[in-house]
């Protein structure tokens, strides 16, 4: 394998433990619209477009008032993600001190990424951020474009990290390595497993590790 010389992250799950903050802020803000209560199942099943794209399925009678409203919630319930995941502060600046370019590819919407990157403080780590869009996934179309801003560097000095099964499909589709992280307790590493992810990490500590013997 090359020298690693940039990594690409996802956020949910991935930098941070955000998935039940997400989950809650859906359900506060769908709720009172629809008059009916809404399982995490139901929420969870909407994701892969962004949160534009799960307000339109859940109430898209109410979609400008549901957004606004997520919005509102996203930021003031995230005091239930109040940082990211241990070391991955450590992991950025190490990353930075030594010269790797880093960028982020999510399937957030650009708003809510906005918050969180603006609550964790970390912003200034990503040189280019790709969001999600409101009418389907665009993990690959994303990964993509930060893998032609990245140019020269070749797709094997470069590696896709996220967290679910759909990060690997799309970094698959593309063509560059992908690390499976399987920290957060959301996830299923023998999900992840199955799609045969190129490296997959328990902990940020191991990857860590890792990295530090491939930069």
């Amino acid at each position: 394998m090359n020298k690693i010389k940039a990594i690409i992250f996802d956020l949910d799950g991935t930098i941070a433990n955000t998935l039940p903050l997400c989950i809650e802020a859906f359900r506060q803000s769908v709720e009172p619209l629809t008059n009916k209560p809404i399982s995490d199942h139901e929420i969870i099943a909407t994701f892969g477009p962004s949160e534009e794209g799960t307000i339109m399925a859940l109430a898209p009678d109410h979609y400008e008032q549901g957004l606004a409203s997520y919005l509102s919630h996203y930021e003031d319930l995230h005091d239930m993600c109040l940082e990211p995941f241990e070391g991955i502060i450590d992991l950025l600046t190490l990353l930075k001190n030594k010269g790797i370019r880093i960028a982020m590819v999510t399937g957030k919407g650009k708003l809510s990424t906005e918050i969180s990157l603006r609550k964790f403080g970390i912003k200034h780590f990503f040189e280019m951020i790709e969001t999600g869009h409101q009418y389907g996934p665009r993990k690959p179309d994303g990964i993509q474009a930060v893998i032609d801003y990245l140019k020269p560097l070749d797709k094997t000095e470069m590696i896709y990290v996220g967290d679910v099964p759909s990060d690997i499909t799309a970094s698959h589709s593309v063509g560059i390595p992908i690390v499976a992280a399987a920290w957060a307790s959301t996830t299923n590493p023998d999900k992840l497993l199955e799609l045969k992810p190129d490296f997959l990490f328990h902990t940020i500590q191991d990857f860590t590790t890792w990295l530090q013997h491939n930069i």
